[in-house]
């Protein structure tokens, strides 16, 4: 217990590190640029100060539960000699998982005209199939670059035939879906699942399950939008907190408490009872295992559950606010700057993040450092953000960026390490998580209506944008890895890299 007491409380230091840029950046915007009403500062105070505390929990609950459930389940699964078993096996998980993650709820909830429940099914769905594509690949041996480039073609082809309306909740589905409940579970499923395997490239390959289960509600909420007739709805703008006084205002959150202690049980329960049933069946856990992942349950629940009462109530209202008055500037081009600025930072608080870049240190023994993928990702994050911005006040169609973003993509995972292209199109799922939601979509959504246009067409799409630059960013890390390494002679490597090639470094 001592322990564990002492690991949380580096959780909550590095939470607070993360999470005190971007509230230092909306506090200076708050008495600089753009004054706000007290109640609205204080909600945002508030829930900062719950976002942290959340985090500390969260992380610490998904090392003692999500991971080794997911290492679990993953390795278990494969030593099934019935192949039909294994595949339905990686579907279920798969589905049930993406039910969980409260970052789908999240954007299903503010996108009208189609119901929650149709928005998260489909996704549900998508992530199962590509879950199934995913282990067949590792078992397989099959070159993650040529499938991606592959399955992105196909998903450029399809948006042709989707309505606007569904093209970019499509593509910001692919990167909500994979969150804080999905990224831990489903990158310890895949260790689990290469672990069977003995060749060098193992380790490797159990890197990019994240990249495919992104693709799939792509795909899912594409082709919803051919088949699917709207029920009519309009956007509705999100409510701003406006109380007189501190009590009113803690009122706010003592009424959202309820809530969410209610959906994250929700989220939570399909996968607590399949692990249940699991063990046993299986019967593979030992007591003492089996009350470290008891335990890593309750930290991610209260974590998730006070993480997301902070980022709706405190966070959502002001960035919308913040949106609408910055987009209401007469040098509204201001916002890209300030855009950037604040994806640089609020990446760092992003839960996801911090489990890939454990896990690339860790399978990598080091060798590719947190701070080199916290950099990396952070640039990429920026320049996106930046982009999503200046495509709003300008009304750029969004294929216009995402079609040559991803077509560079492709085109370095020719050059780079293979390890390098997986963690890069894992990386683009895990920046865009519940911050990216609740912060910079609803910021967008404000900058948008100052500006006159079209919220599902335009504002929508900056969780899309977001999971696209960092494909780019870590790739260019890898060609610098690359090109450090030489023979004696002076002369470069021509071959790929693998993980055992970088270690030796």
């Amino acid at each position: 217990m001592k322990k564990h007491r002492t690991i949380l409380l580096e959780q909550f230091k590095e939470a607070l590190t993360s999470v005190m840029p971007i509230a230092g950046i909306v506090f200076f915007l708050c008495f600089t640029i753009v004054p706000i009403l007290n109640s609205i500062l204080m909600a945002f105070v508030v829930g900062t100060v719950l976002l942290i505390i959340g985090m500390g929990f969260f992380t610490l609950g998904a090392d003692l539960a999500m991971t080794p459930i997911g290492q679990y389940v993953g390795a278990e699964t494969t030593k099934s000699k019935k192949f039909w078993l294994i595949l339905f096996i990686c579907f279920m998980v798969g589905s049930i998982i993406t039910i969980s993650e409260p970052d789908l709820q999240v954007l299903a909830e503010q996108v009208p005209s189609i119901q929650n429940g149709v928005i998260v099914g489909a996704v549900a769905v998508g992530v199962g199939v590509f879950l199934v594509v995913a282990m067949l690949r590792i078992l397989f041996r099959i070159r993650l670059s040529y499938l991606l480039i592959g399955l992105y073609a196909a998903v450029f082809l399809f948006s042709i035939f989707v309505p606007g309306d569904f093209l970019t909740v499509a593509f910001d589905s692919g990167g909500v879906t994979t969150g804080p409940m999905t990224v831990p579970f489903i990158m310890a499923f895949g260790t689990g699942i290469a672990a069977i395997r003995s060749d060098k490239n193992a380790d490797a390959d159990s890197f990019g399950l994240v990249a495919l289960c992104s693709v799939g509600p792509i795909l899912a909420i594409m082709i919803l939008g051919m088949v699917y007739q709207t029920d009519g709805g309009t956007y509705t703008r999100i409510a701003i907190p406006d109380t007189e006084n501190s009590r009113q205002m803690w009122q706010l959150f003592q009424h959202a408490f309820p809530t969410y202690f209610k959906e994250v049980g929700i989220a939570l329960l399909p996968i607590t009872l399949f692990f249940a049933v699991f063990q046993m069946v299986r019967r593979k856990m030992n007591k003492t295992q089996m009350i470290r992942v008891c335990a890593g349950l309750v930290y991610t629940y209260l974590g998730l559950v006070m993480f997301l009462t902070g980022v709706n109530v405190g966070f959502m209202p002001v960035g919308n606010y913040l949106g609408k008055e910055l987009g209401s500037l007469s040098y509204r081009w201001i916002i890209i700057p300030i855009g950037m600025v604040m994806g640089y930072f609020i990446v760092a608080a992003e839960p996801a993040v911090h489990v890939l870049n454990k896990q690339v240190y860790e399978l990598t023994s080091g060798v590719i450092p947190i701070k080199a993928m916290s950099k990396s990702l952070a640039i990429g994050v920026s320049i996106s953000v930046g982009l999503s911005m200046l495509r709003i006040i300008t009304g750029i169609p969004i294929m216009y960026m995402l079609i040559p973003g991803y077509l560079l993509a492709g085109v370095l995972s020719f050059f780079v390490p293979p390890i390098f292209t997986a963690i890069a199109f894992d990386s683009g799922g895990v920046a865009s998580g519940p911050m990216t939601a609740t912060f910079l979509l609803p910021l967008a959504m404000g900058v948008c209506t100052a500006a006159g246009g079209n919220v599902i067409t335009d504002a929508f799409g900056v969780v899309a944008m977001v999971a696209m630059t960092p494909l780019i960013t870590i790739q260019l890390l890898g060609l610098y890895f690359k090109f450090k390494t030489k023979d004696k002679d002076g002369e470069k490597k021509t071959e790929s890299l693998d993980v055992e090639e970088i270690i030796e470094l």
